[in-house]
């Protein structure tokens, strides 16, 4: 895959000051035009071998362009506050918005690679890495994102030579450290395994474009136009439609009776009530003060039936808790920031660290909800959001994250009666969505795209628990109960 970028490409003094006015006019006229479309971000990724010149392309890129509107971000060992989340929360806080340019001077490839390098991981983790990188690449790709992946590559002679005539100047001595000395000697291993993870990652929706990398001029310019040529290429053509990686939705007719089934109805005494409540919330206040606890974090999802109790579930829950540990989320329409990037950013922004914990009151499941039912979201839009919506949580879950899962239902005349005592209530008006009477007019509809949801994200690692909701009572005490078994259970 890297022959043919160690024949030595050059391109000539007298050739580079000639195409670089019109390169870089091309690439200001192509970044006004992606900022006043404001329809799709552009993301380019500048990874390969040290000494490669990576550095250098990426702050030309910044001079040929308008640096205002790009962000370039470098990556290098986690922070603490990073390490604590999944490996993918530091790219997902760094993605461009919409109309915007960003440059990855490294990015979710270099920690597999080098983990792999050098025998910290095997090749099963490894290409768990790679499976994880395809489907990111996939969704911002299917959410719009314009992607162009960059490699640097030098031979390991023109590498060595590379290291040493950095190491001799007074001005870039500082460039090179032990760390690329060492790299260097593991430069065959590296090689094998970048070669390996670049093929498997060269998709139709984020190709990889092999740079030859020995020379400054040629290697510049050929990330100039391969970059502008991108871009003109998504403002003049038209959209490609998203891919649905998804399994057909079919008529199901058993499908809504996981609903209907409920028992909606069950109820718990007053006494009892109190009791088990008192008790639940001891308990769950010990767990997550627990020496156990402090290497995990808890995340809640609080998703039900319109009136169906998840805030009166959440502040039972609260209140066991210390003001301190926790953070409510509630999840609303999307405001402007979150409408400019991929759908899962504004969740993802909120991936607790260790010993803290978050509760969604409703979440990333309004995909295949309200935008489903409402026509909110396109089918392609919605279809794939379940496969995606599966991968994020196992990133959590994989993490350390102990999470579950709530459904609150309750029945059609039950609903009825809580909104109308919301609107005769002084201190629950703000409660009142004014969806529910909408809503209401689409229960069949919301009963089977609930019970789609559960079918397709009520995994192994992940289940829903379908909380009967009539008696409030009955609800709290079952939400509890099942946050203490979790924990119990992940200790």
């Amino acid at each position: 895959m890297f022959e043919s970028a160690e024949l030595g490409h050059r391109t000539s003094k007298a050739a580079y000051d000639e195409e670089v006015p019109r390169l870089r006019e091309a690439l200001l006229d192509a970044q006004s035009d992606v900022g006043a479309a404001a329809s799709f971000p552009v993301l380019a990724i500048i990874s390969g071998v040290e000494g490669a010149g990576k550095g250098e392309t990426a702050q030309r890129l910044n001079e040929w362009m308008d640096p205002r509107h790009i962000r370039t971000h470098g990556f290098p060992a986690p922070s603490g506050e990073e390490a604590e989340r999944p490996p993918m929360y530091r790219f997902w806080r760094a993605l461009p918005p919409r109309g915007r340019i960003g440059i990855f001077f490294g990015s979710w490839y270099t920690m597999p690679i080098l983990e792999r390098a050098f025998n910290r991981i095997d090749d099963a983790d490894l290409d768990r890495a790679v499976n994880e990188i395809r489907h990111l690449e996939r969704m911002l790709y299917n959410e719009g994102m314009l992607m162009v992946k960059f490699w640097y590559h030098l031979s390991k002679e023109t590498e060595r030579q590379r290291l040493r005539e950095l190491e001799k100047g007074p001005r870039t001595r500082w460039r090179v450290t032990k760390r690329d000395w060492a790299l260097f000697k593991r430069y065959d291993k590296l090689r094998e395994v970048s070669e390996h993870v670049l093929r498997e990652t060269s998709t139709l929706e984020a190709p990889w474009i092999v740079v030859d990398a020995s020379d400054r001029r040629y290697r510049e310019l050929t990330t100039g136009r391969v970059l502008l040529a991108a871009m003109r290429r998504r403002l003049d053509e038209p959209e490609t439609a998203p891919t649905v990686t998804a399994a057909p939705i079919v008529p199901q007719q058993d499908n809504v009776a996981l609903l209907r089934s409920l028992d909606v109805d069950r109820s718990l005494e007053r006494k009892a009530y109190e009791e088990q409540l008192e008790k639940y919330q001891g308990r769950l206040g010990l767990l997550v003060r627990s020496k156990a606890f402090r290497r995990r974090s808890l995340v809640l999802v609080f998703e039900g039936t319109d009136a169906g109790g998840k805030g009166g579930a959440i502040r039972r829950v609260a209140g066991a808790l210390d003001p301190r540990s926790y953070r409510i989320v509630p999840v609303a329409a999307p405001t402007d920031e979150e409408r400019a990037q991929p759908y899962l950013w504004r969740f993802w922004r909120h991936a607790p660290g260790h010993g803290e914990i978050v509760i969604f009151d409703r979440s990333w499941y309004g995909r295949v909800l309200a935008e489903r039912v409402e026509g909110l979201a396109s089918e392609a839009d919605w279809m794939r959001a379940y496969e995606e919506i599966n991968e994020f949580e196992e990133q959590w879950l994989r993490n350390g994250a102990i999470l579950c899962k709530f459904w609150l239902q309750i029945g059609r005349d039950e609903q009825l009666r809580r909104v109308g005592r919301r609107e005769q209530t002084r201190f629950k008006r703000l409660e009142i969505d004014q969806g529910d009477g909408r809503n209401r007019k689409k229960w069949a509809a919301y009963e089977r795209a609930v019970a789609d949801m559960v079918d397709r994200t009520s995994t192994e690692i992940a289940p829903w628990t379908l909380v009967e909701g009539n008696d409030k009572q009955f609800a709290r005490v079952k939400v509890l109960r099942a946050v203490c078994r979790a924990l119990r259970n992940a200790f």
